[in-house]
């Protein structure tokens, strides 16, 4: 049997420009723990910096996860990978 522990962080609200140091300063907190996810069932709109941060992230090793249908859909036309398991609640 395996045992995983992951680092959840859940965001909520638009992720617009003003918000990506927030963002990339809270996950920079956790850049040494494997298995960093992202929860954006709570997020309703990416703006085009939101989406650039979330493809640095990614290609460092972050999981994206929970996403809507639509934000989902905007994040891989963009080339970012989301995870379309259900959000973990």
């Amino acid at each position: 049997m395996l045992l995983r522990i992951t680092r959840l962080l859940k965001l909520e609200g638009v992720l617009a420009k003003h918000h990506v140091g927030l963002l990339e300063r809270e996950c920079g907190k956790h850049r040494n723990v494997s298995g960093l996810v992202l929860d954006l069932s709570g997020v309703p709109l990416v703006d085009r910096s939101g989406i650039e941060a979330l493809r640095r992230l990614h290609a460092g090793g972050v999981l994206i996860r929970g996403c809507s249908a639509v934000v989902a859909c905007i994040l891989e036309a963009e080339g970012v990978e989301v995870d379309r398991s259900p959000a973990v609640r």
